[in-house]
């Protein structure tokens, strides 16, 4: 995108959209994220700025289900309190929310490993359990979360072959092979598609809050058990399954997304090598 999203677009924005608001201050919030850019304005709002055109569906999907899905979850989500047009030569829609306190799940801000995997596998569980009307349904917009893991087949075997002689190339194939073998019977259900540590707000040291719903949809819910590899010791993600109370075949989909996105961010990412080669080293091992 040519326009830079910065505090002085936000700025313009609001003032042209929203003027009732346009005397706040705006200012980048401390970890924003990729696929939007999020700012202050005041001290009870942010402003969320879709990143590139494949996120914008977000917007929009966002702004209609959070209001359905917030009564029925057992910890808040984001409130959506406006809904901004593209303009000032930015191009997409974005929105206003009401800010949620509190800081990224990280090793300094968590109590308790074990206690977290059952808060949030208390907040998945929750979520599974709000009526659908089957949508809105895995696709696209979810970037196939939610959907069937054949979506990034060639892909994932791809980055095994790039990988060859960094990582065990025939376990990884095996365990992707067996990720798509385990095939999805069960009824559609809510899925939040990005449950990562980035996403959940800790305060105190206990589970706050759960952001980012841009990649949620209706469908399989395996995805949602992906930080049992990224974030969870082997006591806390016995816990998380546990709590969770997900059969086999689940939880093999969930290592399925858990290896996907491991190996492409270790194929094309050398930044992100240690935290790619820790998660493989995870599910690469005994389950």
């Amino acid at each position: 995108m040519d326009t830079d999203i910065d505090v002085a677009l936000v700025r313009r924005l609001v003032a042209a959209q929203f003027p009732h608001w346009a005397d706040l201050p705006v200012s980048p919030v401390a970890v924003s994220g990729w696929d939007n850019r999020t700012f202050h304005l005041g001290d009870a709002m942010t402003v969320r700025l879709p990143s590139a055109e494949g996120y914008v569906a977000g917007v929009a999907k966002e702004q209609r289900w959070l209001p359905v899905l917030a009564p029925h979850l057992p910890l808040p989500i984001p409130t959506p309190l406006a809904h901004g047009r593209p303009g000032e030569g930015y191009p997409w829609p974005w929105s206003v929310y009401a800010w949620i306190d509190g800081e990224t799940a990280r090793a300094d801000t968590i109590r308790d490993l074990t206690e977290l995997a059952v808060d949030v596998a208390g907040f998945v569980t929750a979520l599974q359990k709000v009526d659908t009307g089957g949508e809105p349904a895995a696709g696209r917009h979810s970037f196939w979360r939610g959907a069937s893991l054949t979506h990034y087949d060639a892909e994932t075997r791809a980055a095994i072959a790039a990988l060859a002689g960094r990582i065990d190339a025939a376990a990884a194939t095996a365990e992707w092979e067996a990720a798509l073998a385990a095939t999805w019977y069960g009824p559609p259900v809510w899925f939040h598609g990005d449950i990562a540590h980035g996403n959940l707000l800790m305060r105190d040291g206990r589970l706050a809050a759960v952001i980012d719903f841009g990649t949620a949809g209706v469908g399989d819910p395996a995805c949602d058990t992906v930080l049992a590899w990224t974030l969870f010791d082997a006591p806390s993600r016995a816990a998380f399954r546990a709590a969770l109370g997900v059969d086999d075949a689940t939880w093999q989909r969930g290592r399925g997304w858990a290896l996907w996105k491991a190996l492409i961010v270790y194929a094309a990412d050398p930044a992100g090598e240690a935290a790619s080669r820790a998660v493989l080293d995870t599910l690469l091992g005994p389950a």
